[in-house]
């Protein structure tokens, strides 16, 4: 078993990972010769779940999520070289805070190595890396990052949350104002609503035996989802008749998840909010633009079903 790359964008993979390690204290890893596949299952109330994936939302088909994956030539790796017997791919688990610290160590480096390595019989992906002291000399530093190498048992088990089909699409504002927003308002409920709908109007909202506060952005675009071309075109013949019966299709979030989840702005470009209502809320957070895209982080965050009941 081999693995060995040189990381040629540490900052975009450091952020990558501050993402991921807000959501879980672990995390899953596959390799494999043409991807990077980064998942974890979250650990926090909530429920949040991630992937780090090439994966474009007009693939799903409201059934599951695919695997996700990350092009490494283009986005993270250079010199990639992996083997193994099982088909020259890699799985692997470890610690989701000792590998951001890995590579915050790394940042200041301009050249550094990834590599799986054994150190007493443990495995470890070692970093390594050359930096320059204060003096101005050049310095050799190994960083090693504890792995378990999963079994093929294990790597089978792993499953991918199951959801209906989207009730709406939509291309949110920048991360980083809506996180702006819910944060004030996280400090009046622990549950938010979340909604869009088909005139291209997204709201946040509480409501709370006291108060009740709700933002909503106007003219957010709606991405053309692959098999909606006929519901499109009869839209638009009946836009007139239809403008005042476009419901907000919704879902009931925790504030704390949906916070974890809006902590990834340090990566986004464009979201894409996949609104199942009643039942969960997926994002898609591109890294680089769209059209070409170095990857996906896909979040699920399920509804809060006991407070819709109530």
């Amino acid at each position: 078993m081999r693995l060995k790359a040189t990381i040629e964008n540490v900052i975009t993979f450091s952020r990558i990972v501050q993402s991921i390690e807000k959501q879980s204290k672990a995390c899953v890893m596959r390799f494999s010769p043409t991807t990077l596949q980064i998942i974890c299952a979250g650990e926090s109330e909530g429920g949040v779940q991630a992937d780090k994936s090439r994966k474009q939302p007009e693939d799903c088909d409201g059934t599951q999520h695919a695997p996700n994956a990350v092009d490494r030539k283009e986005t993270l790796f250079k010199d990639f070289i992996i083997q193994s017997n099982s088909e020259n791919e890699i799985t692997c688990e470890l610690q989701t805070e000792a590998l951001l610290s890995a590579l915050k160590s790394a940042s200041a480096s301009p050249d550094i190595t990834m590599k799986l390595a054994k150190r007493d019989n443990v495995a470890v992906f070692c970093f390594e890396m050359q930096v320059q002291s204060r003096q101005g000399k050049k310095m050799d530093i190994t960083h090693d990052v504890r792995v378990k190498i999963m079994k093929l048992s294990e790597v089978l088990a792993l499953k991918e949350p199951l959801c209906p089909e989207p009730d709406i699409h939509i291309i949110l504002p920048p991360l980083a104002k809506i996180r702006t927003v819910v944060e004030r308002m996280a400090k009046l409920s622990p549950i938010i609503g979340f909604s869009a709908q088909a005139d291209g109007n997204l709201k946040v909202e509480i409501a709370t035996d006291s108060v009740a506060v709700e933002t909503i952005w106007q003219n957010c675009p709606l991405p053309q989802i692959a098999g909606d071309g006929e519901d499109a075109n009869q839209d638009g013949k009946n836009k007139d008749a239809e403008r005042e019966e476009k419901p907000f299709h919704a879902v009931l979030l925790s504030m704390r998840s949906l916070l974890r989840f809006l902590s990834s702005y340090v990566v986004s470009t464009t979201t894409i909010a996949c609104i199942c209502a009643g039942h969960c809320l997926i994002m898609y957070v591109y890294i680089g633009e769209m059209d070409d895209s170095g990857g996906v982080l896909t979040f699920y965050i399920p509804s809060r079903m006991d407070e819709v009941a109530d």
